[in-house]
């Protein structure tokens, strides 16, 4: 797939305000810090689009892109640690599980992990979630730049393990990918490309 238009439409945090198109949604999320917004800009080839900080928790609301006027990229707030208030993180987790189970044109969430790091709880447990609510999603691996490419094999091995383990009869799709140096972005356009054309081919979408 090649992205010839990227364009912001709204940010929200009521769910019943985001867009009324019946147009598919993919969700990306992840927890703070994890380089959200740097694989947006990486996949949109827009380094502009979505805001990146140092400032872990920097997206606060649900913000929807429009991609190729066909399709919706929505960046949704992290979970876990973020410089945000108490208060705050109970806002985003209400409206954060709101999309996710009253949101109908939402085709596939994103789940990003950094792949520096061994298997978080807070990881697992947002998966098992998904899982629970019957969300389809797949897992992002991001940051693969930073380590190995053994390193990389071991611990998408440990997230597996833990997987298995807890139930799940296979490990999710999944990516690897880097937006320093653009691994995995054609991968992951055209998974949501295939997913697309089997969605514009059903006419009771939505």
């Amino acid at each position: 797939m090649k992205i010839d238009t990227a364009e912001f439409i709204i940010s929200n945090s009521d769910v019943s305000k985001c867009p009324k198109e019946p147009l598919p949604e993919y969700a990306f999320i992840g927890r703070s810090n994890v380089g959200k917004s740097s694989l947006i800009n990486m996949l949109t080839n827009n380094k502009n689009l979505a805001k990146t900080s140092s400032k872990p928790g920097k997206t606060q609301l649900i913000n929807h892109f429009k991609i190729n006027s066909n399709w919706f990229l929505v960046d949704l707030p992290g979970y876990g640690y973020a410089k945000v208030s108490k208060h705050t993180k109970q806002v985003f987790q209400k409206f954060i599980t709101e999309y996710f189970e009253k949101r109908e044109q939402l085709v596939c969430a994103f789940v990003l992990i950094d792949i520096r790091h061994e298997a978080q709880k807070i990881d697992l447990e947002f998966i098992n979630y998904l899982g629970e609510t019957e969300v389809p999603f797949c897992i992002i691996f991001t940051k693969a730049d930073k380590i190995s490419k053994g390193k990389i094999s071991q611990h998408i091995a440990a997230y597996k393990k833990q997987l298995l383990a807890n139930n799940w009869e296979e490990m999710p799709p999944h990516f690897v990918t880097s937006s320093q140096d653009g691994t995995g972005r054609d991968t992951l356009l055209e998974y949501i490309d295939e997913v697309n054309q089997s969605i514009f081919n059903n006419t009771d979408f939505v």
